[in-house]
């Protein structure tokens, strides 16, 4: 049983400030990759944050577990931290929450992907500009953030 799980037993449906991470792997040509949850949304591999763990720890373990991926440390920079009442959230079941995400960026590594857990029904590369309508509000406006001024910082000519 996870922390946040934990948690949710001893506090039932009051609303929960819950840390996590996420990461916006491109490729040069703007496309980003994108994982299929058991939901059924789209959305930045990532999750939430264990005891004891950094926000780049998180990211790290969440990504490979969802994508086989292993973020090389050089790769994997900062974002952004993202905070506040846009980021409300009701979980499928009801359970209200405020996420604290931080967000990274990586190049796609030279790897391949395997669709891991439970968690992922697919994984996909999108272009930027054609994103799916089914993603996440909160990874949409990461990605336009990222679209906005990522890009301007040349991140994927890096």
């Amino acid at each position: 049983m996870s922390y946040f799980q934990k948690m949710r037993e001893k506090v039932g449906k009051e609303t929960l400030l819950l840390p996590g991470a996420a990461v916006i792997i491109y490729t040069p040509d703007e496309h980003v990759l994108l994982q299929r949850r058991e939901e059924g949304t789209w959305g930045l591999p990532g999750g939430l944050m264990e005891p004891g763990e950094s926000f780049r720890e998180t990211v790290k373990r969440e990504t490979e577990e969802e994508t086989g991926l292993k973020l090389p440390e050089d790769d994997l920079h900062m974002f952004g931290t993202f905070t506040g009442e846009r980021y409300y959230v009701e979980a499928p079941n009801g359970d209200p929450y405020y996420a604290v995400s931080a967000v990274y960026t990586a190049p796609v590594p030279d790897q391949p992907l395997t669709e891991g857990d439970e968690e992922t029904l697919a994984l996909a590369w999108f272009q930027l500009s054609d994103l799916p309508e089914e993603l996440r509000d909160s990874h949409r406006h990461f990605l336009a953030q990222f679209q906005q001024y990522g890009v301007q910082k040349n991140l994927l000519d890096q």
